[in-house]
């Protein structure tokens, strides 16, 4: 019965009984025994649990009731597949490991509905507590409201009263500084002309950088030029600062001046629609049609200014209109003296720029002169080079022959019969001939692998030179055609002062 369970687990494709090898255990008879890799075993296992039978495992066909209770590890073998950790009939030690126990303990079970009852109560008590302190709160908020509502329509009708009187003493000062509306205009546009003159030196030099970034490799170097460069965009861009913040400033005594039309008639319209609008929102009420909800209204901060400061700043207008018109006059003088400075610093710079690329282009052209020097003689040892590669492969070729004509001989000579197989003089010179064509054509080999790598090493010079040189030439093509030829448009000197 046995061996018919055997026969049934191993298959009829499977091995026989004649097919495994003899294993002698240790005190015991010889039996017949079969064993499996480990990752055969793996799989075996694994379709054993599913209950698919396997092709092979680790068992014995022998008498069990000799070898009964011993393990297969003490076979003296690697044992792994389905019978691992059983016994030596293939019995499993324990039934129970396989099924899984539970999650928790019966006390925490307890605990969880503890939990769910206490956290039932506290919520009841405190939805009773929240109802009873609501209609507390109802009825607070309701007698506050109205409270706050009337005492803010009363400030309302305050802040009405006063922002009228200041509207009236506003109105009547505006008629006296209409005069001074042009005071400080004609050197306005002047600054404006110089600022906008500078616009286009400083697209030159910023074109010329950008163009310069393109320069490939090691061209792309921080040269002289480079530096002028930067020098002239600092310069401009300082110069942009300077008549921008003069600007500024001729535009504040602009408006200090025109107190009538700008800083007094607006501050005139701010006080006329601030009125407009108190007036407006003191007649609003309760009963009003116009009255709505404004999301994030009360996320605005307060005012600009302190009551307090606010009458003082209309005052102080007023006051100071007559003083910043005379800090006007000062202001022209400065404006002169600032577009002369300017215009000389730009053109001494221009020229400064203009002396460093001629200065890099000559350095450039030179270098790419000696760059092509040094391609032509690589190109000419090139070519040497590679008639001395064909010299040395003809060499090695004409080794052959010779070579074909000593193993001929060594071969023709293994023929000779009985003792006339002697190791004879000729015999050895022979076997010395053969070693020595092998020792040629290895070192005709090495040499010709050695010019094989010379070869390379100029072939890869003559590419280095050959974009070094496209290098140079993209270079001047940058600084010569595109640069300097863009920088001939610098503006004049009249129109960088302004008058053009």
């Amino acid at each position: 019965q046995l061996a018919m369970a055997v026969a049934s687990i191993v298959g009829p494709n499977m091995c026989t009984r004649t097919d495994l090898q003899k294993t002698t255990l240790p005190d015991h008879p010889i039996v017949n025994s079969f064993t499996q890799s480990e990752g055969q075993a793996r799989f075996n296992f694994s379709t054993t649990q599913y209950g698919q039978p396997f092709s092979t495992g680790t068992y014995g066909l022998h008498d069990f009731g000799v070898t009964a209770g011993i393990l297969p590890d003490k076979l003296g073998i690697g044992t792994h597949g389905p019978f691992s950790g059983t016994d030596a009939t293939g019995c499993p030690e324990k039934v129970s490991d396989s099924f899984e126990k539970g999650h928790h303990q019966p006390h925490q079970w307890h605990q969880n509905n503890y939990n769910k009852y206490y956290q039932s109560f506290s919520d009841r008590d405190n939805a009773e507590k929240v109802r009873h302190e609501s209609k507390n709160l109802i009825a607070a908020t309701d007698a506050q409201t109205k409270a706050t509502q009337a005492d803010s329509t009363k400030k309302l009708s305050q802040r009405a009263r006063d922002i009228g009187y200041w509207k009236d003493e506003l109105n009547r000062e505006i008629e006296e500084m209409l005069h001074e509306d042009d005071l400080l205009c004609a050197q306005k546009i002047r600054l404006e002309k110089a600022l906008d003159a500078t616009a286009t030196p400083l697209i030159i030099a910023t074109d010329c950088l950008k163009n310069r970034e393109r320069r490939q490799n090691i061209d792309n170097v921080h040269d002289n030029v480079e530096i002028e460069l930067h020098k002239e965009v600092d310069l401009i861009q300082k110069v942009q600062a300077l008549l921008n913040k003069t600007i500024q400033e001729t535009d504040r005594q602009i408006k200090l001046v025109r107190k009538a039309k700008h800083t007094l008639s607006k501050d005139w319209s701010d006080k006329f629609q601030a009125y407009t609008i108190d007036v407006a929102a003191g007649n609003l009420d309760n009963y009003t049609t116009q009255i709505m909800y404004r999301d994030g209204v009360d996320k605005i901060q307060g005012g600009n200014s302190l009551p307090e400061d606010w009458a003082q700043r209309t005052h102080d207008h007023i006051m100071l209109a007559e003083n910043e018109r005379m800090a006007g006059v000062q202001l022209r003088g400065i404006i002169d003296d600032i577009l002369t400075d300017v215009t000389n610093d730009q053109r001494e710079q221009a020229n400064l720029v203009e002396k460093a690329f001629a200065e890099r282009v000559e350095e450039m052209h030179d270098a790419k002169r000696k760059l092509e020097d040094h391609l032509k003689k690589v190109c000419v040892e090139i070519t040497a080079q590679e008639k001395n590669i064909e010299d040395l492969k003809l060499a090695i070729r004409d080794k052959e022959e010779p070579m074909k004509v000593a193993q001929s001989r060594l071969e023709y000579r293994t023929h000779r019969p009985n003792q006339e197989l002697c190791d004879d003089p000729a015999q050895q010179r022979l076997l010395s001939e053969v070693e020595e064509i092998k020792a040629s054509i290895a070192a005709l080999q090495d040499k010709m692998d050695e010019a094989l790598h010379s070869r390379q090493d100029l072939m890869d010079t003559r590419k280095a030179l050959e974009t070094e040189i496209a290098f140079k030439q993209d270079s001047l093509f940058i600084d010569r055609e595109k640069c300097m030829t863009l920088r001939t448009r610098y503006p004049t000197v009249s129109r960088l002062v302004g008058y053009q």
